[in-house]
């Protein structure tokens, strides 16, 4: 594990890795540190699909969704994310989930925040230590015998629960993508969306709902919505958002990774892809194949929504793979796109109309 000081004791490291017990890695991704050796007792946790997948890949060992929340570990590695308020509760679970005696181990990069994680790690479980390597911070506990500050620790806990947002209309949680708004780029299309659509829908990349949501509020005609996210802290909050239209269509949720394909067929698709993935650069190569996707998703003359920034290039992939492809609106940074799929196999494709040109 790169920048963790944790190894056996005879080859040099800093904290020896636990001969029983095991090891809990909270937010654990892949990589060549975790091939390196046998890590005995390891188990990982990954709320993230495509890192979870990587990880299976690896043949690591996931936590499986029933994990006792009460087993302690004698030591608890963590990769905290950037939104500090997620990156806290997840300090506080840590500590929850330390055995008496055990240890806490935390890596973030400078860039992201690590300073702040270490300030915040030593609030709640007293002095730690640190290096710095690879433009990253580790630190880590002394041997803990609970949270230094148990009240602290209890608050930061529930910075993660889910709450309401908008005047109630939706509940959310912290380090979700636009967690506590409704997302500049998703209110666009939402306010583009047709009436007509109609039939078995999708969204890709459904966050904690608000698209599905308005999906089904202007299009009457939506038989049935299934919703593709990628983070299952957000999935389980769409799940909650669209309870009330469960009654009226059928709905289904899934935790996946759009970018490998989707598994059924459908009329109607929306979607405001993501274009980064776990860091800062962009990753159009993302959009990009949540297009292809929809593309081989969508019946033959079904209809694809999608918002992006402006400066993405995703018209060249929508172009090659659709019939008809129209950019409905331009505003404040954002395209709106309509992309329609072949009827037939000999449907030629239709030069791109621009609001304005139509």
């Amino acid at each position: 594990m790169e920048g963790l000081p944790v190894d056996d004791a005879s080859a040099g490291g800093l904290l020896s890795w636990p001969q029983a017990g095991g090891v809990l890695f909270l937010r654990a991704r892949d990589g060549w540190p975790l091939h390196q050796r046998a890590w005995p007792g390891l188990v990982c946790e990954q709320s993230f699909k495509p890192e979870a997948d990587a990880l299976q890949r690896s043949g690591l060992v996931l936590a499986a969704d029933d994990d006792d929340d009460e087993r302690r570990y004698p030591l608890v590695l963590v990769l905290p994310p950037r939104q500090r308020d997620e990156a806290r509760a997840l300090f506080a679970r840590a500590l929850a989930r330390c055995a008496p005696g055990g240890r806490v181990v935390a890596c973030m990069s400078n860039n992201e925040g690590a300073k702040s994680g270490e300030t915040d790690l030593a609030r709640i479980a007293g002095p730690v230590a640190s290096l710095s390597k690879h433009k990253c911070r580790v630190f880590w506990t002394a041997p803990l015998q609970g949270a230094a500050d148990a009240g602290l620790a209890a608050q930061w806990r529930a910075l993660d629960a889910p709450r309401p947002i908008l005047d109630g209309r939706f509940v959310s949680r912290p380090g979700v993508f636009a967690w506590d708004r409704i997302d500049a780029a998703s209110k666009l299309l939402a306010e583009h969306l047709p009436a007509d659509l109609s039939g078995h829908a999708a969204d890709l990349g459904a966050g904690y709902g608000f698209l599905a949501a308005e999906l089904l509020a202007r299009c009457p005609g939506i038989t049935a919505l299934d919703l593709y996210e990628a983070e299952a802290r957000a999935l389980e909050l769409a799940r909650h958002n669209l309870a009330g239209a469960g009654a009226r269509v059928a709905l289904g949720f899934h935790w996946h990774d759009v970018t490998a394909g989707l598994p059924q067929r459908f009329d109607v698709i929306v979607s405001n892809p993501p274009f980064h993935a776990q860091g800062r650069a962009d990753r159009p190569d993302i959009g990009r194949r949540f297009i292809a996707a929809a593309a081989s998703a969508l019946r033959p003359g079904g209809r694809l929504w999608l918002v992006a920034n402006r400066h993405l290039p995703y018209e060249a992939e929508l172009d090659a793979r659709f019939a008809h492809v129209r950019t409905v609106a331009q505003q404040h940074g954002f395209k709106v796109v309509e992309a329609v799929a072949a009827r037939s196999a000999g449907e030629s494709h239709e030069k791109r109309v621009k609001p304005g040109n139509r």
